[in-house]
């Protein structure tokens, strides 16, 4: 097929790769990229001369960078909830203590996974078979607590509610 006189065509293909590669890198700069080449679209159509097709591109291109990024990226961020991945999302998992933890070693098995673990509360060490949750993760060893039990957090509940025997 020959471009040579439909350069219009050529832009919107470029459009169109640019596009097709911010579905798949999710940045937002090839969107400003693809938004540039539709400009220089435009201006090829209306019959402009190569030099400013690239202009209008390059000029375009800048401009949606600079001023239309930063707050769409922004409001993605703050609409898109964050989650945690990797050994951060093992923060606050509980597990099963495997070798008994101290505050200088142990093992733990968390999430299906066997980690060494390391006791936060530097007391006596956790007995094989207990409960614990994570506190924090220290390369790969896995610093844990004792799992508290939700009853020992508060005050005593009465079986028919907090507003029984009044």
């Amino acid at each position: 097929m020959d471009f040579g006189n439909n350069p219009w065509l050529v832009w919107l293909g470029v459009a169109l790769v640019a596009g097709t590669v911010e579905v798949l890198t999710l940045d937002l700069i090839f969107l400003m990229i693809a938004g540039g080449a539709v400009a220089a679209s435009v201006a090829a159509a209306f019959g402009a001369p190569l030099t400013v097709d690239l202009i209008v591109f390059a000029v375009t291109s800048g401009l949606l960078l600079l001023a239309a990024r930063p707050p769409l990226l922004a409001y993605l961020r703050r609409s898109v909830p964050s989650s945690a991945t990797g050994a951060a999302a093992l923060v606050g998992a509980e597990g099963e203590v495997l070798v008994a933890v101290s505050r200088d070693g142990g093992r733990v098995k968390l999430a299906g996974e066997v980690w060494s673990a390391r006791s936060a509360t530097g007391g006596l060490p956790l007995e094989v078979g207990s409960q614990v949750r994570v506190v924090r993760i220290d390369g790969a060893t896995a610093v844990v607590a004792p799992r508290t039990p939700h009853a020992a957090l508060g005050g005593v509940v009465p079986p028919d509610g907090p507003g029984a025997g009044q």
